[in-house]
């Protein structure tokens, strides 16, 4: 249960933009597997489809991830629409100001006309869409995202949307009693998957700390390498009450549009089940600590 709304599991789709160059129905795909299988969707800012359309597909709202732009105007429009669809939450991305990607480069060609070659007519284009963005003036923005961001840009826009407000990106002990301090309403333990800041540290060893300094005030969603069900119960047996996933349902989707990301569900949530009857825990809320053992310093 997330802000008194009750899933079939703790397993949460994570926002992935561009999700058309893995599929044609990219997210409305991933929308209807999220709405089969009961588990909240978090959608990009930068998706291929508007919020609207997702969900449309869904039949429910899903959470607006959010990626504030240089210019307060733009974000404050992006957070309109967000809420004009409906999205009762609003998921500030803090973990991805800069970044320095030297592996994507070393990989990346100067064309790839081969490889799009064997998409359908009109993919190069596609993966380019940014229907969100749509009917926004943006001729002026010289960096789509925001290089600014501070606690006082998360009070103005605390005190701007009605919706729950989620710091996405938090990591550490000192940043989690902040968002209390500043009236956030959640936060997601995340690292954006390791691409922007890459020293080796993973999600699951930041969510002790910010567990232990949320202490139960705020609902913790942790993302971030989860893999196996066996990854998820040591989640959420540290104290995190839903995992969310990004590259195994892209690869469901990519694979078979929209049964694949519910297989991938199905065989998440089958191995969860099969973990927690082999540590003895039949319901959620019975999975604590005492499963995790922890190698001496």
């Amino acid at each position: 249960e997330l802000f008194g709304t009750p899933h079939a599991f703790p397993i949460v789709i994570a926002p992935c933009g561009t999700q058309q160059a893995f599929h044609p129905e990219g997210e409305l795909a991933t929308a209807r597997a999220s709405r089969s299988r009961d588990c909240l969707q978090i959608l990009s800012t930068v998706s291929s489809y508007s919020v609207d359309d997702v969900n449309s597909a869904r039949g429910a709202p899903t959470w607006f991830q959010l990626y504030a732009t240089e210019q307060w105007d733009v974000t404050e429009q992006l957070v309109r629409r967000a809420e004009r669809a409906g999205c009762p939450a609003i998921a500030l991305t803090v973990d991805l100001p800069a970044s320095n990607r030297e592996a994507l480069r070393r990989f990346r060609r100067d064309s790839n006309e081969e490889c799009q070659a064997c998409h359908v007519p009109g993919f190069e284009n596609s993966i380019e869409r940014r229907p969100n963005f749509n009917g926004i003036d943006t001729s002026t923005l010289s960096a789509t995202r925001a290089r600014n961001l501070d606690w006082a840009f998360v009070e103005r826009l605390r005190d701007f949307t009605s919706t729950r407000l989620i710091l996405k990106g938090i990591v550490t002990a000192e940043d989690a009693a902040l968002a209390v301090e500043h009236g956030v309403d959640g936060l997601i333990v995340s690292n954006h998957g390791g691409r922007a800041e890459n020293s080796g540290r993973g999600t699951i060893e930041s969510l002790p700390e910010v567990v232990d300094a949320i202490d139960g005030r705020l609902p913790i969603i942790v993302d971030g390498g989860f893999r196996r069900g066996t990854d998820i119960i040591k989640a959420l047996a540290i104290g995190a009450d839903a995992i969310a996933i990004g590259r195994p349902y892209l690869w469901g989707l990519g694979a078979f549009g929209q049964e694949g990301v519910e297989t991938v569900l199905d065989i998440l949530k089958r191995e969860l089940e099969i973990v927690m009857r082999q540590a003895s825990t039949t319901r959620i809320d019975e999975i604590g600590s005492g499963l995790i053992v922890r190698p001496e310093a």
